[in-house]
């Protein structure tokens, strides 16, 4: 019986994947996955087999890691940021009673809401909300549901892609939502390309979130309330000096 291991690794350079990622990597027979996240991990196993198929082609994908896994071999599927968030963690899972030859481990990593909030501070220190603005698989009528209510909640929200080629006014919409309950000096801030060559950021407010031009390598940040700026660091309070005042 062989094993599929579903691999989080992280932002994607080889500081910020976990042991147990580059563990399960190096016992692998076979490296499956998207082609950039392939090219991020195949010079550190030079010589590993390789599944691959374009965006879109994920089910396919999924069915050769673990069709590999039932012929007995080792395969690591591995995805960006966290396997289980926004990757392919649940899809592998829900394809794997057809494979009952095949064994499925999660192997967790870095997702980008928490590797991006440590380049701009700590924006996520208390109750946050992670929403994807793709509408891909998920219609936008939810999205949109799920915006008004982490907003009306007061929730730091981390948002996912924000933006690509066809959907360039999706986070201006976003932020047209979050403004029913948020201020527009709201501090909020962005990361792209996090972890790798060419990283950038900017904290901004939430009225200046919403003129940006993001894309898909980035990730955005809208604080609460309580979030402010301390020493150029985006901070949102845990509370602990409230409690400490009240002992």
């Amino acid at each position: 019986m062989g094993c599929v291991y579903v691999v989080g690794l992280g932002p994607g350079g080889k500081a910020d994947m976990t042991y147990a990622a580059m563990a399960a990597m190096e016992k692998s027979d076979v490296l499956c996955g998207y082609g950039v996240y392939i090219d991020l991990v195949r010079p550190l196993f030079p010589g590993k087999e390789v599944l691959s198929t374009p965006m879109t082609r994920e089910v396919e994908r999924c069915r050769l890691a673990l069709e590999a896994a039932e012929a007995g071999k080792t395969v690591a599927m591995v995805c960006s940021g966290d396997a289980g968030v926004y990757g392919m963690a649940s899809l592998v899972c829900e394809l794997a009673p057809s494979y009952p030859g095949a064994e499925v481990e999660i192997v967790c990593g870095v997702t980008a809401a928490l590797s991006g909030a440590a380049v701009l501070g700590a924006p996520l220190s208390h109750d946050f909300a992670v929403i994807s603005l793709s509408d891909l698989l998920t219609p936008r009528q939810t999205i949109e549901k799920r915006l008004l209510l982490a907003a009306e909640g007061d929730f730091c929200i981390a948002l996912y892609n924000p933006a690509s080629r066809t959907r360039k006014d999706h986070l201006r919409g976003a932020c047209d939502l979050l403004l029913r309950y948020k201020a527009p000096s709201t501090l909020c801030g962005w990361v792209r390309s996090i972890g790798r060559s060419g990283q950038q950021s900017r904290i901004l407010t939430l009225a200046e979130l919403r003129e940006e031009q993001l894309d898909m390598f980035c990730t955005a940040f809208i604080g609460s309330a309580a979030t402010k700026l301390v020493a150029g660091k985006l901070v949102t309070p845990r509370g602990y000096e409230n409690r400490q005042a009240l002992g």
